[in-house]
């Protein structure tokens, strides 16, 4: 069996937390060497990353203790689930690849931390007394 990949996410992001909830029953079904930590439960110094590096973009901590954040991370948990290596070996090819870093890199991820700061700003508005 493969040692455990660790995946570190945000629960707290609606978008995030569905997603991570489908790999999360993919990867229960087919017994997935698979690790989903919510970074706001977990301790961040083993991931070597401070609460605002964590929360900008997904990471994967890999048996060997190193870490790879954004489509890397993604493609380290369709690696492990069946019928989803095809998506890994996708974003891996050398045409693939950057085009899909930009995406992830320069789209979608800053547009997922910037609705998630809004959203905290907005929770603390309505939880002060």
């Amino acid at each position: 069996m493969m040692e455990p990949v660790h995946i570190l996410y945000n629960d707290r992001c609606p978008i995030c937390r569905a997603e991570i909830s489908h790999y999360q029953a993919r990867a229960s079904r087919a017994e997935a060497p698979l690790v989903f930590d919510d970074l706001n439960t977990t301790d961040l110094a083993g991931w070597k990353l401070t609460p605002d590096q964590a929360k900008r973009r997904m990471h994967a901590r890999l048996p060997d203790g190193r870490i790879v954040s954004g489509v890397p991370a993604f493609a380290e948990i369709w690696t492990r689930l069946p019928g989803m290596g095809w998506m890994a070996r996708a974003v891996r090819l050398p045409i693939v690849r950057p085009l899909a870093a930009f995406a992830y890199n320069r789209i979608a991820a800053p547009w997922l931390y910037r609705r998630h700061l809004k959203r905290e700003a907005l929770d603390g508005e309505t939880s002060q007394p």
